[in-house]
């Protein structure tokens, strides 16, 4: 093989390689916590922020995630895991960065995810096309 059909190998080879470990631990799993609280029977949508209180854009979402509570009522639940102080919920979810916005349905399952901070505007965009209404406007 000439050298440039070697180096091009040995480097596919090294991303293949890599990809493997990145997901050796496979597709995230729901964590039990993640269902339907008994307190929010009522709850459409589970929003789940992993991240922590030492984080700058994290603290950003604190007052996103307590407006959505405000503007929402018992149609969402919202989670808070402060990933620096337990890890477990990063890991059962298989986050990269903080932080990062997990949406599940009533039944548990993930419908949306993303990674950043997450504007209320486009979060309110994402819940009205999913059924939610807006019961408390400020």
């Amino acid at each position: 093989m000439k050298i440039i059909e070697k180096s091009l190998l040995s480097v596919s080879l090294l991303a293949a390689i890599v990809l493997v470990l990145a997901y050796q631990g496979g597709m995230p799993k729901r964590p039990e916590d993640s269902t339907v609280h008994p307190d929010h029977p009522k709850a459409k949508v589970t929003f789940i922020e992993l991240g922590s209180v030492n984080c700058i854009p994290c603290r950003a979402m604190q007052p996103v995630m307590r407006a959505l509570e405000k503007r929402y009522g018992d149609q969402i639940r919202v989670v808070f895991h402060d990933v620096w102080q337990d890890d477990a919920p990063a890991k059962m979810y298989g986050i990269r960065v903080i932080p990062t916005q997990v949406f599940l349905d009533q039944d548990g399952r993930e419908f949306h995810r993303h990674e950043g901070f997450y504007p209320l505007e486009q979060i309110d965009k994402l819940l009205l096309a999913r059924g939610l209404k807006i019961v408390n406007g400020s």
